[in-house]
């Protein structure tokens, strides 16, 4: 196999910064960092604004991936939580989401990444389930163009009372949607580790893919967070370390490039550091997935 093959089968790259304008800022980071993919927020990631796009630069964004061959994701603003027991911030994560898959075509991204949130107020799971199903289920009956992005599930790290932490939970909260055909995964290494899957271990993370596999199907991961912690396995805590800083440690990376789960699934990096480390992250990963 080839570098060329290799990139094809597991593009690299990281979550990239806008301000200043998606393409002008975004993919001169990404070149920076020797990205192959990118993530891009398209609102305030801590707040509710739902701010129009620049079509001079989503047009230049989604040009400047089209040329450069680079998969494009959108992560969605941080206080979406369909579980919650407060209506308002119900009806704020609908049109939050709305707009974020709606952004995502506009740039061409593949796919919009969102959390799976929590069941808030002491609700019963189910509960919380069902009104994910009565509010999420009709934004993805509205992905009807070819062109719409796919929405990807984030399981958490567990905390509180988390509706989706490890891959177990992926069963219910995908049947309570349906098994929706534009509904896929993100994978994030560092929640999946704080929740439980002890990665570190020998041949925990060909475990972790082969239950996410065998309980939501082949086809649905489509793309990964590769981030290592800086906290041990179980200990319910979403800190991200550099790739082989933390208690992950590389090897399982090199295993999550060999699984044939991943199979042309991109990695996309979330660590700390500014450009510099994200470029050595970015390098490393292309170091492993050369191994």
């Amino acid at each position: 196999m080839n570098t060329d093959d290799r990139s094809l089968r597991n593009p690299v790259g990281g979550h990239v910064p806008v301000a200043g304008g998606l393409a002008t800022k975004g993919l001169s980071y990404a070149h920076e960092i020797g990205a192959e993919a990118v993530q891009v927020f398209v609102a305030n990631p801590r707040g509710w604004a739902t701010p129009p796009g620049a079509p001079q630069q989503d047009e230049a964004f989604r040009e400047g991936c089209r040329q450069r061959s680079i998969p494009a994701y959108v992560h969605a603003p941080y206080l979406i939580n369909f579980g919650s027991h407060t209506e308002a911030t119900v009806d704020r994560s609908v049109e939050s989401l709305r707009h974020s898959l709606r952004r995502g075509r506009a740039i061409g991204a593949l796919g919009v990444v969102v959390h799976t949130g929590a069941a808030t107020g002491g609700r019963p799971r189910s509960e919380a389930l069902a009104q994910v199903r009565e509010r999420m289920l009709p934004l993805l009956d509205e992905l009807t163009h070819d062109d719409d992005p796919w929405l990807l599930l984030e399981p958490t790290a567990g905390q509180g009372a988390s509706l989706c932490a490890l891959a177990e939970g992926l069963g219910p909260y995908l049947e309570a949607l349906d098994h929706h055909p534009r509904l896929g995964l993100c994978l994030d290494t560092c929640h999946a580790f704080a929740a439980g899957h002890d990665m570190a271990a020998p041949g925990g993370m060909k475990a972790l893919l082969d239950e996410v596999v065998e309980t939501i199907g082949t086809g649905r991961l489509k793309l990964v967070h590769a981030n290592d912690s800086k906290d041990v396995a179980g200990a319910f805590k979403d800190r991200h370390e550099n790739i082989g800083a933390g208690h992950i440690g590389a090897d399982p990376f090199r295993e999550l490039l060999r699984h044939p789960a991943t199979e042309g699934v991109p990695l996309v990096i979330e660590t700390p550091g500014g450009k510099e480390a994200h470029a050595v992250d970015v390098a490393r990963l292309k170091e492993l997935r050369e191994d």
